[in-house]
C-alpha cells in the first residue's frame, strides 16, 4: 500500500466546467472533515465539492461522495482511482465550477476520473507516495533455558524484527514483527524446530 506525504493539485477543463483536484493525506474522519471544511469555505462559489477516500494499514474503511451531482458519476469514479493506485489514508476532492454545458453522466465519470488520475501524476511526478510496511507483531514463548531458539528460527526471516525479549520466572518470551505473508511459512517453521510450539499474535 502506498499513503501521501504531502498536499497536491491538479487542474483541468472540460466542456467551461473547471476542475480542480486536491489529495490530501487524512487517517481519520475528523481529519478529512477538516479539509473538506476548510476547501468548502475557501471555494464557497463551485457548484460541487465531490469527494473519496481510503483509511488504515490494512484498509478498515472507504467511502465517497456525490455531492449533489447525479448518483456515481463522481464519487465512486474518484474512489476506484485511488483503490487503483493501493492509497491508504487519503482524501481527494474535486472541486467543480460548474460552466453551463452539461456533460452528462459519462462525461463526468470521466472528468472526475481524469482529475484523480492527474492528481496522483502529480503526486508521483513530486515524489510525494510512500510505500507503507505492514507488519503483523507476535510473541514466541520458550522455557528460560531455551530462550536461544526463538532467536535461531527468526534468523532464517531477514525481514523480520526483534522487538524485545522478556523473562517471567522459568518462561521467555521473544517478541517481533514481520510481513503478514510470512506468517504462515514462520509458524510451520516454529512448529517443526519446536516440536509442536504455536506463536501467539497480536
Amino acid at each position: 500500500m502506498r499513503c501521501l506525504s504531502a498536499p497536491c493539485t491538479f487542474k483541468l477543463r472540460e466542456k467551461a466546467s473547471v476542475f480542480l483536484t486536491e489529495l490530501h493525506p487524512a487517517a481519520s474522519a475528523s481529519e478529512r472533515s477538516t479539509i473538506l471544511g476548510r476547501l468548502r469555505k475557501r471555494d464557497f462559489d463551485a457548484t460541487h465539492h465531490c469527494s473519496a477516500w481510503r483509511e488504515g494499514a490494512p484498509l478498515h474503511s472507504q467511502g465517497s461522495d456525490d455531492d449533489g451531482e447525479p448518483s456515481g458519476s463522481a464519487g465512486p469514479p474518484m474512489l476506484r482511482v485511488l483503490e487503483g493506485g493501493d492509497l491508504t489514508d487519503i482524501l481527494a476532492v474535486c472541486i467543480r465550477w460548474y460552466g453551463g454545458t452539461n456533460l452528462g453522466t459519462g462525461g463526468l465519470v470521466r472528468a472526475y476520473t481524469e482529475g484523480v488520475q492527474g492528481a496522483l501524476a502529480e503526486a508521483e511526478t513530486q515524489g510525494l507516495l510512500q510505500i507503507i510496511r505492514i507488519l503483523r507483531t507476535g510473541s514466541i514463548r520458550v522455557a528460560a533455558e531455551l530462550a536461544h531458539l526463538p532467536f535461531t528460527v527468526l534468523g532464517a526471516f531477514p525481514e523480520a524484527e526483534i522487538l524485545g525479549q522478556s523473562f517471567e520466572g522459568s518462561t521467555a518470551a521473544l517478541r517481533f514483527s514481520l510481513p503478514p505473508e510470512r506468517a504462515p511459512i514462520l509458524e510451520h517453521a516454529w512448529r517443526e524446530r519446536s516440536r509442536g510450539g504455536k506463536i501467539d499474535w497480536e
